[in-house]
């Protein structure tokens, strides 16, 4: 993983976009789609049926492997650069719960997901603008969800209903990342 995405497992920022992509991609409403902490980053999806089964997706920390699939699918293709999975070695595996409020920026992203319109697109430039502040050393841990929560409150949500409307939107909210984290 690189610092992007580092500090986005920390501060839970990835995870709140993939809820917001959950809910796009398979039209699962927000309340269905459920956050659980897993320390190990072993098991990167569990989807749970009708019945009661789930079934995981289960890697070592590793993009490698989702970004191969989503290139190919629906086919497989051999990757012999790819650690094979042990289960032995990857255990134990182990799950907390998501307490509300332990991570702001999480919450703040899930919000901005359910409030429809621009709000993701805002919460992700916001937070790529104050991640790389954090990075640049300009701006404190703290701050990065202190600076999408600002850039939040001040947009005005609107439908998105082109392509457009999203880059305005992006454009706005890095402007105002950009000069709180100055």
């Amino acid at each position: 993983m690189g610092p992007k995405i580092t500090v986005d497992s920390a501060t839970l920022a990835n995870k709140a976009l993939e809820v917001i992509e959950g809910h796009f991609l398979f039209g699962l409403p927000y309340d269905g789609i459920e956050v659980v902490l897993h320390p190990q980053s072993v098991i990167h999806a569990l989807t749970e049926f009708a019945d009661g089964s789930v079934l995981a997706q289960l890697g070592f920390p590793s993009m490698e492997l989702p970004i191969l699939y989503a290139l190919t699918h629906p086919e497989r293709l051999p990757d012999d650069g790819v650690r094979r999975f042990d289960p032995v070695a990857a255990s134990p595996l182990t799950f907390e719960p998501l307490a509300p409020g332990r991570f702001p920026t999480f919450d703040l992203g899930v919000a901005a997901g359910r409030k429809g319109g621009t709000g993701a697109a805002v919460f992700n430039a916001a937070n790529e603008v104050a991640v790389q502040a954090f990075l640049a050393g300009r701006v404190r841990f703290g701050a990065i969800g202190e600076t999408i929560d600002a850039v939040l409150q001040a947009h005005q949500v609107q439908p998105a209903k082109a392509l457009e409307d999203v880059l305005a939107a992006d454009r706005w909210a890095r402007e105002r990342a950009e000069a709180r984290c100055s």
